[in-house]
């Protein structure tokens, strides 16, 4: 190539750059850049020490939008000196996979270099698709970076995972964003040019509401430019801003991660006693369009699983909002399920149903034939009867106070106890109620 060809090549590449939106002009060049993932890119990090060593291994970055997936997987290929090529899962399909195989073998064996391979959504690739990756990725064909924002573990294969090193990419704090918006304001080749004014309190409130995406906030940015343009003024404010996002970004998939993680949050909140958290997450859910069934079920369940005995009322609460839920949906459901969901965070908790319904499980597991004892046997018929079924079964409510001493249990599982009550709300009295109850029946003392 001349060095005529050379010139001609960086002009089109620069007049690329020029036509391309802010978040892609000012895309990190070097690890140093790249904002955010100290975990990742600070010195000595495995994932740094792995690329800066020439020969990487093929990888997955799992992590949500935003937060430089992409840019790692063309630094992968730039300090490799490799030639990258992408392809995204929800477009391509094994003929695709397959010519790039074919073309990055062609690389190989004519002595110009290797191929990074960036699979964007990888998670989306079905399981011929992923099986099409394997045999390039493990006679090192391609290095394979995949990108997804789903667990890798539940979405990828278990062979293709296997031959990959699974990094994880983290949301962006404020400040980091903050840092990412003034260098796009402030580049005056790459970035925003010195044409505008942009206060730094403009880029925290983009910051504030883009939920760690570097992405959403570059872009962000530059529809907030282009309305000020627009315009004929020459100073970006906050009503731009608002004017550019909408609406505040709530970061949650309803079929991905962040929905599990959310509800475990709601779940742990509730379980922990702290009705803030629980609000917090609550309606978390709730703006970013949850099924509000999928949470008033969750309520119910962890009335019965993390309050019990300790609150009687707790179920039948949940309940209710999960039958008001039915009868007017949202938005004004949303009342009920705040309203149990502050119950339950304040109501005494107890896992004692939890506890004893895994003893029981394990009890029953123990003694699987054990035999019905005959005197709790049907005995409905005659025959039953001269069989010995239900004979010398007494009934308690002949007893003055409704409990009788005669055996429940089969012979192999008598001296079982599975349930321990607890000693928060009404459990407690419930609890003293037991020892009466098992002091009638000849039990021997719970722990």
């Amino acid at each position: 190539m001349t060095s005529q060809d050379d010139l001609f090549a960086e002009e089109r590449a620069e007049n690329r750059l020029a036509a391309a939106p802010l978040a892609a002009r000012m895309r990190p060049r070097s690890l140093d850049e790249v904002a955010g993932q100290q975990h990742l890119v600070g010195n000595g990090t495995a994932f740094r020490s792995l690329i800066e060593s020439g020969r990487p291994s093929s990888l997955i970055l799992w992590g949500p939008a935003g937060t430089g997936k992409t840019t790692l997987a063309r630094l992968t290929a730039k300090a490799t000196q490799a030639m990258f090529s992408e392809l995204s899962a929800t477009a391509a399909g094994v003929k695709d996979v397959r010519a790039i195989l074919a073309s990055a073998r062609h690389r190989l064996e004519e002595g110009r270099g290797r191929t990074v391979l960036f699979l964007d959504e990888i998670h989306r690739f079905n399981k011929s698709q992923q099986d099409a990756l394997l045999p390039g990725v493990e006679d090192g064909t391609v290095i394979l970076v995949g990108a997804t924002t789903e667990n890798p573990f539940f979405e990828v294969n278990s062979p293709l995972i296997s031959r990959c090193t699974v990094f994880r990419t983290e949301a962006l704090d404020p400040e980091a964003v903050v840092r990412v918006l003034q260098s796009a304001r402030d580049d005056a080749v790459r970035g925003l040019g010195s044409d505008l004014d942009v206060p730094d309190e403009v880029l925290e409130l983009i910051a504030d509401r883009v939920g760690g995406d570097a992405r959403l906030a570059l872009n962000t940015l530059d529809v907030s430019a282009a309305i000020v343009r627009g315009s004929g003024r020459d100073a970006v404010a906050e009503d731009d801003v608002v004017e550019a996002l909408q609406r505040r970004i709530i970061r949650y998939d309803k079929a991905g991660d962040r929905h599990y993680d959310v509800i475990s949050a709601f779940i742990k909140s509730v379980r922990g006693s702290d009705p803030d958290a629980s609000l917090y997450w609550l309606h978390t859910m709730i703006e970013a369009g949850e099924d509000p069934k999928f949470i008033a079920r969750r309520l119910v369940i962890l009335a019965s699983e993390d309050i019990g005995l300790a609150d009687n009322a707790a179920l039948g609460i949940a309940t209710d909002a999960f039958r008001a839920i039915e009868l007017i949906g949202l938005p004004e459901g949303a009342y009920a399920l705040s309203h149990a969901t502050v119950y339950l965070a304040l109501a005494p908790k107890s896992n004692s149903i939890t506890t004893a319904m895994g003893r029981t499980r394990e009890l029953i597991e123990a003694t699987p034939s054990a035999p019905v004892p005959a005197h709790l046997r049907s005995a409905a018929t005659s025959g039953q009867r001269a069989l010995g079924d239900g004979v010398d079964y007494r009934y308690p409510h002949e007893a003055p106070d409704g409990i009788l001493p005669q055996q429940y249990l089969p012979d192999d599982a008598v001296n079982a106890i599975v349930f321990q009550p607890g000693g928060r709300g009404e459990e407690a009295d419930l609890g003293r109620r037991l020892e009466e109850i098992d002091a009638r029946l000849g039990k021997r003392r719970r722990k």
